[in-house]
C-alpha cells in the first residue's frame, strides 16, 4: 500500500522545510549532501556522498526511516545500526505528524541518525 496524495504532499512540503535548514552549503554539497525518498508507506532520509575509494561513484546512505501506521494513525521511527538493520529510533519511536518526524531526525535526540 503507498501513501495518499494529500499524504505525498504533506511529506513533500515538511522534507523541503527539512532540506532548506538541514542541507550543507552549496560548496560542499559534492562531498555531502541530504535527500529524501518515499517508497511504499515509508520515506527515507539519507546522506549522499562519494564513495572512499572510488569518488567518481556516488553513495547513498540511509540514515532514518519512518513508516506510516494506517490502521493506528502514526508514523514509527527507525534508525540504521551498523548491523545494516532497522531498529525503533529512542526516545521517540511513533510521531502523530510527517513533521514531527523531521523535527526527530533534526533534533537527533539520541545520536542515532548522524551520530
Amino acid at each position: 500500500m503507498s501513501l495518499t496524495p494529500a499524504q505525498i504532499e504533506d511529506v513533500k512540503q515538511a522534507a523541503a522545510r527539512f532540506m532548506y535548514y538541514n542541507r550543507p552549503p552549496e560548496d560542499i554539497r559534492s562531498k555531502l549532501d541530504l535527500g529524501y525518498r518515499i517508497k511504499g508507506q515509508s520515506v527515507y532520509v539519507f546522506e549522499i556522498r562519494p564513495q572512499w575509494d572510488k569518488p567518481e561513484i556516488i553513495q547513498n546512505y540511509d540514515v532514518a526511516k519512518t513508516t506510516y501506521v494506517e490502521s493506528k494513525g502514526y508514523w514509527k521511527i527507525f534508525w540504521l545500526r551498523a548491523n545494516l538493520k532497522w531498529y525503533l529510533s529512542p526516545p521517540s519511536p511513533y510521531v502523530k505528524s510527517i513533521s514531527e518526524f523531521f523535527d526527530e531526525v533534526e533534533k537527533d535526540p539520541a545520536a542515532c541518525f548522524f551520530g
